[in-house]
């Protein structure tokens, strides 16, 4: 062994020494984008109805989290994940009542450990508990349609930070494929339906929207696992969602983004997990008959 061989290992054990202080741990970055999402809403249009649902909501999904979290796996999980399924449903669900808020929660953290293929979760989870509400109690709930206006620098702050912490975990080209797309298809809604092309746009300026692209269609647990399956679902997303907000019914079409990501989401995976299933039994198939044909081959000496 060389002292280069000897040395380097040195070298990047005391370099992680050092660089170990002031590093991150990855799983804050979104309950710190998301807080911020919030406080910037908050502090400009006061989108919060009652703070306090808020905080129903992240403790019930928190206490969720610890809850099935030892039931299914004897043990008590991270929290981050609950923390960001509590605030986006605080932030998202608009009620008069407090039980949407726990509801939402609550289906959010359960749909984690309940509803999985493979091991694998098929809906994101604050997405799907909106959705469900939604879809089964309109004339309660609604979601937030804040938009941010003429307020320019909160967009631009929170969309940069997004970006920035998207980018750590290599998902930013989910964000630029769909915004891309949305774009796009608002500019052909505009041309179909005669509203001018910033109405049509205008919604991704909100708050609500940069909770769906920065959390919803970029979560690493409920995407697919190429990168060019990941932008193809982008589209697929974005797509649907114009066909809904163009021909759907108003109920359906005021809440599109939801109901793209509940139909695209688990479809784009269960097809991923049903092509990895046929790779898979292809290539024991094909181990095994190589196996049989090793065994029955005349051996030479």
């Amino acid at each position: 062994m060389t002292p280069a061989m000897t040395s380097a290992p040195a070298t990047e054990t005391r370099s992680a020494a050092v660089k170990k202080p002031f590093a991150i741990d990855k799983r804050y970055l979104a309950p710190l984008l998301i807080t911020a999402i919030l406080l910037a809403a908050q502090v400009n249009f006061g989108v919060l109805e009652d703070y306090r649902k808020t905080l129903l909501a992240i403790g019930v999904s928190i206490v969720m989290e610890i809850i099935l979290g030892y039931i299914f796996n004897r043990k008590i999980p991270h929290l981050a994940s609950a923390y960001v399924s509590g605030i986006s449903c605080g932030i998202l669900v608009r009620s008069p009542e407090w039980w949407p808020y726990a509801l939402a929660a609550m289906l959010s953290v359960t749909s984690k450990y309940v509803i999985r293929v493979q091991g694998r979760h098929l809906w994101n989870p604050s997405n799907f508990a909106i959705a469900c509400l939604l879809l089964l109690a309109p004339q309660t709930v609604a979601s937030l349609s804040i938009q941010w206006g003429n307020y320019i620098w909160p967009m631009l702050i929170v969309w940069t930070l997004g970006a920035i912490i998207v980018s750590q975990f290599g998902r930013l080209h989910i964000c630029a494929m769909y915004v891309a797309c949305f774009v796009a298809f608002a500019f052909l809604r505009s041309l179909g339906n005669g509203h001018p092309f910033f109405a049509e746009v205008s919604p991704i300026t909100g708050p609500m929207y940069q909770l769906f692209i920065f959390f919803m269609i970029t979560d690493p647990k409920t995407t697919t696992h190429s990168r060019w399956a990941q932008m193809l679902v982008a589209f697929l997303i974005a797509a649907t969602e114009s066909a809904l907000r163009y021909w759907a019914p108003a109920p359906i079409a005021v809440h599109a983004p939801y109901y793209a990501l509940t139909i695209m989401g688990p479809t784009s995976n269960f097809i991923e997990i049903w092509m990895n299933s046929r790779a898979k039994k292809a290539t024991s198939e094909t181990a095994s008959l190589r196996s049989t044909t090793e065994e029955l081959s005349p051996k030479t000496a």
